[in-house]
């Protein structure tokens, strides 16, 4: 029997479906990731924008051609938000709720929707070897004007720390990324965010975190993580605008003077930090300086690599109430901020050209502690080595291995 899991959406989805391929490999399916002739099809959707629902949407069309008699299970944020656009042909749809009993229910059809309240277990991921993402997190009380995932995810709740560090240990990466939906509020009991970076110390990979609020970032917390050794010199700070005006109206918690300060602060700890980033451009309330004070914000903190997404208005959000801007002024701000933003990542890098650099290589290429990406000739998958930049390449550096 051949099981196909596929994803689309964020890293928190992605480690999830590789749970769920887990589960299904114990039971005794041939798993794959891409979209082929199945048995079973296990779909995991994405509602962050319009255009993510549309791909999961035509997705189960696409599924269903390779064998029409499959059955198809959908579960995800598309398939919460709107689940009789799923429920077709007998598909099985779970929304983002209890994902770990899917597999207790193969051989039912419907909709089975409901709310979570807390942390829902999943079958381990198999052990990995290069890098493993674990799911630390889930849910959201931000409530971002424009965001419907609090709703479709339902509000924060947090895995228990010794869970987290026994399934670090048992999966044997040499680097663990930890993810969630709103990773900085995590909390279990009296281990924050902080705490658990102490309890996971010992645990003999390099770990970095897959995205965090400016709020949380402050001395004690990089303290821990310069202490601690095993925690790299990279932080992806979710940015969206470089303006007051707008980050109000998208009620952010923050200003940009505060982001400014934080940025400042890791650079402190941690001089040869890179700092990473996401950007919604053409807001309904962003005017032409509203984007100039984000391309200024850019230029200030260096970022070595920003995700820039035209936005996307959602219903059922306060900021869909707003009139929207037109695709030609959103694509336009897009272009010229990502250009802007090549130029300020290929500076970033150019500060390396020449140095000697740690580099965990995957399939095409590695990273370094700051999450310079690295191509070398004669590298392999799963090595650690001593490499030197030669210069500028793609999205990342050529390199020389030296050791």
């Amino acid at each position: 029997m051949i099981a196909c899991v596929f994803t689309l959406g964020c890293k928190l989805n992605e480690v999830e479906s590789a749970s769920l391929a887990q589960g299904l490999k114990e039971r005794g399916y041939d798993v794959i990731y891409y979209p082929a002739y199945a048995d079973l099809y296990i779909l995991n959707t994405c509602a962050v924008t319009k255009e993510a629902e549309r791909k999961s949407r035509q997705a189960v069309t696409r599924l269903r051609r390779y064998n029409p008699a499959a059955k198809i299970i959908v579960c995800g944020c598309a398939s919460q938000h709107d689940p009789k656009a799923f429920a077709k042909n007998d598909a099985l749809v779970y929304g983002t709720a209890h994902k770990g009993d899917i597999l207790e229910s193969l051989t039912k059809s419907g909709i089975v929707l409901g709310t979570e309240e807390a942390f829902s277990p999943m079958p381990a991921p198999a052990r990995a070897g290069t890098r493993a993402f674990l799911r630390v997190q889930d849910g959201c009380n931000r409530f971002c004007s424009y965001c419907l995932i609090p709703y479709l995810r339902g509000r924060s709740r947090s895995r228990r720390a010794d869970e987290i560090v026994n399934e670090a240990k048992a999966c044997s990466a040499k680097e663990i990324v930890l993810t969630g939906i709103d990773l900085s509020s995590y909390r279990d009991g009296e281990t924050d965010l902080c705490g658990l970076v102490e309890k996971l110390k010992d645990v003999p990979a390099r770990f970095r975190f897959g995205s965090l609020e400016a709020g949380v970032i402050d001395e004690r917390l990089l303290e821990t993580m310069r202490a601690a050794e095993n925690f790299t010199e990279h932080f992806h700070l979710s940015l969206q605008s470089g303006s007051n005006a707008v980050l109000r109206a998208m009620n952010r918690k923050y200003t940009r003077e505060e982001f400014l300060e934080k940025c400042a602060l890791i650079y402190q700890f941690f001089p040869e930090a890179a700092i990473t980033t996401d950007v919604i451009v053409g807001f309904p309330t962003e005017t032409e300086e509203d984007f100039l004070q984000t391309v200024d914000l850019a230029e200030k903190v260096g970022f070595s690599r920003v995700h820039i997404f035209p936005y996307s208005p959602r219903e059922g959000t306060n900021a869909a109430k707003l009139p929207d801007l037109s695709a030609e002024v959103k694509h336009d701000r897009a272009d010229r901020l990502r250009r802007i933003t090549v130029e300020i990542a290929t500076r970033y890098i150019e500060k390396y050209i020449g140095r000697e650099v740690e580099v965990l290589f995957e399939d095409l290429g590695g990273y370094t502690r700051n999450y310079i990406r690295v191509y070398a000739d004669g590298a392999r998958e799963g090595e650690l080595c001593r490499v030197r930049l030669i210069r500028p390449f793609g999205d990342g550096a050529k390199g020389e291995i030296i050791g």
